[in-house]
């Protein structure tokens, strides 16, 4: 597996932020209030990523040999499906702080002073998203394992050549 890279978090990014703005403009091109999130999307966010860190711990303890005498082998699959939570993790958390930057920014360009509630939780779903993927980096890290010598092939030596038979 592919570590997530800086370049797939910037797209979600990125598409989170335009579809945040065009959400809202849609919104009030039809004369409707500007979508504010709820304050738990942000408190979610924010315990998803600590779930998310709690399950990779026993991974990386395991692996980096911190976990004592009673350690149990990893689970391959379970160490799979959790380095895969954290990918989604990180990129979804990325398409979630966008789209309230998205958000953000449509209502900073608006003339009309907004509530300071309705800013106040669209800057939690930011920094939410952020936390989100940080975790899931985090997450992601502790459940690599280290490369073993022999997961690469030996390399042919001079001496030797390839078979036909």
């Amino acid at each position: 597996m592919k570590r997530t890279g800086p370049a797939t978090l910037a797209v979600a990014a990125v598409l989170g932020l335009g579809t945040g703005f065009l959400v809202d403009q849609t919104l009030t091109a039809g004369g409707r209030a500007t979508f504010t999130p709820s304050i738990m999307l942000s408190v979610l966010l924010v315990a998803l990523g600590a779930i998310l860190i709690v399950l990779a711990l026993p991974i990386a303890r395991a692996t980096r040999g911190t976990a004592g005498d009673g350690a149990r082998p990893v689970d391959p699959f379970q160490a799979l499906r959790i380095a895969m939570l954290a990918k989604a993790s990180s990129i979804v958390g990325a398409a979630v702080a966008g789209f309230g930057l998205g958000l953000g920014i449509f209502l900073a360009s608006r003339p009309v002073e907004p509530s300071l509630g309705s800013v106040g939780t669209i800057l939690a779903t930011a920094v939410g998203g952020a936390i989100l993927v940080a975790a899931g980096l985090i997450a992601e890290q502790l459940c690599t394992i280290r490369k073993d010598d022999d997961d690469e092939p030996p390399a042919p030596g001079p001496d030797t050549t390839p078979s036909h038979h």
